[in-house]
């Protein structure tokens, strides 16, 4: 690792160069003289090992060659690797991991792949009180007569020997944990699609769940106890990895293993078909470049292990044929298991439900009877609501015919009052209209003897 390659990570390009020598000094002795700061060196460190990590700059540290994405070296050679030019090395790194590991935010590896406790389980709430309230004070005073050294008086060189070792990076596991579920989602229909080898399992998801990277031996390990423990969407028994899909189906059954064993000759036999295919093109290439050179006895030859490969890619492709069928019928019969629990359940409840007092055939009779007394009583009880009303118009004189004649001239009158108003609005208009003659006009005396009558 150099500095090019951490002046590439997101905390170095953010962060000036006299910030880079404050967060590279030793810092343990700020805990508690100025905590915030110390808090501050803690979280960017803390992300800045995250970010090292998951692009696998710590170097081949796994057992099989690669590098750790999920679990962090810690030993002194992390100090050299983390040197900046112009800044030195991180003087305080030892402080900063021995506070992350207090913080549960690295996890001491062995610890996380043992435990059978959750790493979110803060422990049976009895013993921390006890712990707290008893604890805490007699080792204060343990430390008051130097019996026990308190944790800050370690020097960074007596803190590097206490901390040494492979610590789980918590926050990375959670990350690769649900993009796994996220590419998860919607998938697992069948029996065989939840069912993985170790090695199929890191095959199919180990170059997927970081961005860029391939997750370790070590790496998957960690993933898929997290999985089972905290998340509890897998189980795991020897080299079989399962995933659950229901709350019932948490044990990995013969019939599991079996449908694996078979999922595995399946992929085994694709892997054999592919490659006596590609055998049979090259040695098609090898014909043709033979024949060219005029070279007839080693295009025989390759002709004639060209039929024999023929010959075996034809087995081998009747042989995937058959294995595929019997997984699909096994698959089907589990499947067809399934079906039966289901309606097992649904027939337990639906008898759960019709054993009801209420849903039996003699309860069911003297309610229905019940609701039709009811609804009589209730039309009786209308009829004579009804009845009532209609003698009571009849002793108060009111008659149907005798109301409807009396609306009627109340209409009319209202109709006449209507035409009578519009007849006196045109009688006013024609009276506001004036006549005027111009000066000098002749006037008829026919027409002004007219006018004089009709003014008068």
């Amino acid at each position: 690792m150099s500095s090019p390659a951490l002046s590439t990570l997101p905390n170095y390009a953010s962060t000036s160069k006299s910030r880079l020598h404050s967060l590279y000094s030793d810092i343990h002795r700020q805990k508690h003289s100025n905590p915030s700061s110390f808090h501050a060196y803690v979280d960017w460190w803390h992300g800045t090992l995250k970010d090292v990590i998951s692009r696998g700059w710590q170097g081949s540290d796994g057992p099989d060659g690669t590098s750790n994405k999920l679990v962090l070296g810690v030993r002194r050679a992390l100090v050299d690797k983390l040197r900046y030019e112009g800044v030195g090395k991180p003087l305080g790194l030892g402080t900063t991991i021995a506070e992350m590991r207090r913080s549960n935010d690295l996890i001491l590896l062995s610890q996380f792949l043992a435990s059978q406790q959750s790493v979110y389980d803060p422990g049976w709430l009895p013993y921390r009180i006890a712990s707290f309230v008893v604890g805490k004070p007699l080792w204060w005073a343990m430390e008051q007569l130097d019996i026990v050294r308190s944790e800050d008086s370690y020097t960074e060189a007596e803190t590097w020997k206490k901390i040494e070792g492979d610590y789980v990076m918590l926050g990375l596991v959670v990350q690769a944990a649900d993009t796994l579920e996220t590419l998860r989602d919607g998938t697992g229909l069948s029996p065989a699609d939840n069912l993985y080898t170790f090695e199929d399992f890191r095959r199919e998801f180990g170059a997927k769940v970081l961005p860029g990277v391939v997750l370790s031996e070590i790496d998957t390990k960690v993933l898929i106890k997290f999985l089972e423990r905290e998340r509890r969407v897998v189980v795991q028994n020897d080299d079989v990895i399962k995933f659950v899909v229901a709350s019932h189906d948490r044990e990995i059954t013969a019939v599991d293993r079996g449908i694996l064993q078979l999922k595995t000759a399946v992929r085994n036999l694709r892997e054999q078909v592919d490659s006596i295919q590609n055998k049979i093109d090259q040695t098609t290439s090898n014909i043709s470049n033979a024949l060219r050179q005029q070279r007839k006895s080693i295009a025989l030859a390759e002709l004639r292990f060209k039929k024999h490969l023929d010959d075996l890619l034809s087995k081998r492709l009747g042989s995937l044929h058959n294995l595929e069928s019997t997984l699909i019928s096994v698959e089907t019969a589990a499947g067809d298991v399934e079906i039966m629990k289901t309606y097992e359940s649904s027939t337990a409840t639906l008898k759960a439900i019709l054993s009801h007092p209420s849903l039996q055939r003699e309860k069911i009779e003297e309610t229905m009877d019940a609701l039709a007394t009811s609804t009589a009583d209730a039309r009786e009880v209308d009829d004579a609501i009804r009845m009532g009303g209609d003698m009571a118009a009849v002793d108060a004189g009111i008659y149907d015919m005798e109301l409807e004649a009396e609306l009627n001239a109340l209409v009319e009158e209202a109709e006449k009052g209507k035409v009578e108003a519009a007849e006196q609005a045109v009688i006013e208009k024609l009276h506001a209209i004036e006549v005027h003659v111009p000066e000098g006009a002749p006037v008829r005396a026919e027409a002004t003897s007219t006018w004089t009558a009709e003014a008068a």
